[in-house]
């Protein structure tokens, strides 16, 4: 009797190869058998998510979509996450998949303030990026398990005092990303108009997204998210320039995620591991330094509890880049080091999240079509997981689409990098 075992990897949308940072996916969501009955199995792979490109309300063709983006033609205002689908049992065959979408927009060159919504500022500012030392601190708390005052500190004051942690070398004050939305009110259902901040912009009302410590995630978005499906996160800097809770019900600023994944650097060189900021600006940017020779929490997320997209769960998407490559130089959107290698064209991505049926699903995945880069180390999944998992001498376990491993509730992995 032959079983069928669909292991079901994440797959990565396109990412925008443009001057602005705009808005990317982060994310991106067996059974038992008889003891007398001899089984062959037969293990495939399918990716997670179909990439859809909207233009408005209707779809573009894939070409079309990557053509004007690399003109410059259009942007990306927003994209959804892929999920983790759980795999089916051996006796189902079906090869449905979700849709992963990618929202675009036309360039124009008005500079008129009423522009279409979710615009994103272009990069060319004349402005001197903001440093770490302008940005004041809050004061107060004690540390991570502190409750945030809401509405009490100003927006100029960077939460590190309640456990965020600042990320100086992008030149927003500590900020993982800022999302102006000056027509928000609390209360809205969607929110219509989201302008990227960049480094040298004057704060104003919005969104601020933050890091946290490893292992932990951010408890921070509010209920209302782009009208165009874009992803909102972070605290509420309100009219009156102070910071507000957007998750009431969460009074601390990050919770613990789920325990159990660590990453151990074998080599001689750092490895920059990126997450993505999500929800949020969705730029690659909340750092994991694998120093040589240490070992370092990966966070992991209930994809059930935590941020739902379009009435979906979400998972967590960590870009990994080549060895040797810093994390201010490789957590950033565009890699000034190595363009084409690191950054939003790191090679290869990891994909972590804990589904309804318990187990956690470990992803690792070439970061096609946005780059062709292959990673110059070798990469292996190990401990309690279901089936290998790895990139050895320069392929990937199964297929050239990367493969997916599950750890049951309770268990660990470790992600190794050695030298190729």
């Amino acid at each position: 009797m032959k079983a069928t075992v669909l292991n079901i990897a994440i797959a990565a949308s396109m990412a925008a190869g443009v001057a602005a940072q705009p808005h990317h996916h982060g994310h991106h969501h067996h059974k038992k058998n008889s003891p007398a009955e001899k089984r062959e199995v037969e293990t495939t792979y399918l990716p997670a998510t179909v990439t859809q490109y909207m233009l408005g309300n209707e779809e573009v063709s894939a070409d079309e979509a990557k053509d004007g983006l690399d003109k410059g033609l259009y942007i990306v205002v927003g994209e959804t996450t892929p999920t983790f689908t759980p795999p089916p049992p051996p006796a189902v065959t079906s090869t449905s998949s979700k849709e992963d979408a990618v929202f675009i927009q036309k360039v124009t060159t008005s500079s008129s303030s009423s522009s279409s919504s979710s615009a994103v500022p272009t990069t060319t500012s004349s402005a001197a990026p903001a440093t770490s030392s302008s940005a004041d601190v809050s004061t107060g708390g004690t540390g991570i398990d502190a409750d945030f005052p809401s509405g009490t500190i100003k927006c100029t004051a960077f939460p590190e005092d309640y456990g965020a942690v600042p990320i100086p070398w992008l030149g927003l004050g500590g900020w993982t990303g800022l999302q102006f939305t000056p027509n928000y009110k609390i209360g809205d259902l969607s929110i219509s108009f989201i302008e990227t901040g960049i480094a040298g912009m004057t704060k104003q009302m919005g969104f601020y997204s933050y890091a946290c410590p490893e292992g932990y995630v951010k408890s921070q978005w509010p209920e209302a998210q782009g009208s165009t499906r874009q992803s909102v996160g972070g605290l509420l800097c309100n009219s009156d320039g102070y910071l507000e809770l957007t998750r009431p019900s969460s009074k601390k600023l990050c919770e613990a995620g789920v325990p159990g994944i660590t990453v151990k650097n074998d080599m001689q060189k750092n490895v920059a591991i990126c997450r993505t900021d999500y929800p949020g600006i969705e730029a690659m940017v909340i750092p994991v330094d694998a120093q040589p020779g240490s070992s370092r929490s990966l966070a992991n997320i209930e994809s059930a509890n935590y941020y739902h997209w379009d009435g979906m769960a979400t998972t967590l998407q960590y870009y990994v880049n080549q060895p040797g490559v810093s994390v201010e130089d490789g957590c950033v959107w565009n890699c000034a080091s190595d363009h084409n290698e690191c950054g939003n064209w790191a090679p290869t991505i990891l994909g972590v999240g804990k589904s309804t049926d318990g187990n956690t699903y470990i992803s690792l995945f070439p970061n096609t079509p946005t780059s062709s880069a292959k990673p110059k180390m070798n990469i292996e999944i190990t401990g309690d997981v279901s089936i290998p998992c790895y990139f050895k001498d320069g392929a990937y376990a199964v297929g050239d689409s990367g493969c997916t491993t599950t750890i049951p509730s309770g268990g660990k992995a470790v992600i190794t990098f050695t030298d190729a």
